[in-house]
């Protein structure tokens, strides 16, 4: 029996199952949670989503209430960690990208825990495993359980409109070297399913706020900074200044790639500081520029070769100075 028939096994056999993704949830934790929620509602069960935080607002578009976050009812996620007796744990392969208080919950359960994520370097902590570098996105895996648990012909809009989502934003409309043809491939049946990609991409693209659009102009112009012989761009905002044009959650995620497209650019560093942590996300071009190994090694992160995230407890000042100590020795010129 494949690994796929043997998720499928598992999930017809719980009775208590439970939906977990990485903390600062982005289009792939979201759209591949919903679509495996779906799926398994399609097979005559039921699924809880437990989140560790709320998702950013530009995903709003699409029906985020089956998630519960801990952020905001701890008590239900609790309780449903405590009953579940089967556990997904989506797009993350290491217990402490879920946060403090769910990696205290997940390290307890006591149940089957299955892993499907598409990151490097998995930590052994399920019982059972998907994890596929080569995959575009997690929710291409949920795709592929799908499929290779034979159970194709229930694929429908519902499952798979959050699964496009997915693989979307996690390949940046597909412009990432993680798009292959297995992923185009992945596409055609999504839309075989009646899924509505165009209004996906007018969603999810076309509903800026003028705040949002004001705090990206004041950050390319005013805040960007461009070193290590015109190859790397920083861009730095503080609280004070994100409070100033009335910074919502995802406000800032297109700012490293919007960076990263200047000419010259291989590398762009977007920090945010929040309340007594700096968070990073590291964008860059081609495998000679890794950046999850910058993430992973001084920054408690990690990620993907050309896409990773990281926090610092350091203040704004001092982040910024051991993130320019560093980049030498990681992007030479």
């Amino acid at each position: 029996m494949n690994k796929y028939k043997q998720i499928e096994a598992a999930i017809l056999a719980a009775s208590n199952i439970l939906i977990t993704a990485h903390k600062s949830a982005d289009g792939d934790s979201v759209g591949s949670s919903l679509g495996l929620l779906h799926f398994i509602e399609k097979l005559g069960k039921k699924a809880t989503i437990c989140h560790p935080d709320k998702a950013p607002d530009f995903l709003d578009f699409i029906d985020l209430s089956p998630i519960i976050t801990m952020d905001q009812k701890p008590e239900k996620v609790t309780k449903a960690f405590i009953e579940a007796d089967l556990i997904f744990c989506l797009d993350y392969n290491s217990t402490d990208r879920v946060g403090k208080e769910m990696q205290v919950l997940l390290e307890a359960a006591t149940c089957t825990l299955i892993m499907i994520d598409h990151h490097q370097d998995p930590q052994g902590f399920t019982s059972l495993t998907i994890s596929e570098t080569s995959a575009s996105s997690t929710a291409e895996l949920i795709v592929e359980l799908i499929e290779q648990s034979g159970n194709e012909a229930i694929l429908d809009e519902k499952i798979g409109t959050p699964l496009y989502l997915g693989i979307l934003t996690d390949t940046g409309s597909f412009r990432f070297n993680s798009v292959k043809p297995r992923t185009h491939e992945v596409l055609a049946k999504l839309l075989a399913a009646d899924v509505k990609h165009h209004l996906i991409h007018e969603l999810l693209n076309d509903t800026n706020t003028a705040s949002r659009l004001r705090l990206q102009g004041f950050a390319m112009s005013q805040k960007m900074e461009i070193l290590n012989e015109n190859t790397v761009a920083i861009i730095p905002l503080t609280k004070e200044e994100l409070a100033t044009y009335d910074y919502k959650k995802g406000d800032t995620d297109s700012l490293a790639n919007l960076a990263l497209s200047i000419k010259g650019i291989k590398v762009a560093i977007m920090l945010s500081e929040g309340d007594g942590t700096v968070k990073l996300s590291f964008r860059s071009k081609g495998k000679d520029n890794p950046v999850n190994t910058l993430a992973a090694a001084h920054f408690e992160g990690g990620g993907h070769i050309n896409a990773a995230g990281g926090m610092s407890e350091l203040s704004m000042p001092e982040t910024l100075d051991k993130i320019k100590s560093l980049i030498p020795e990681y992007f030479p010129v």
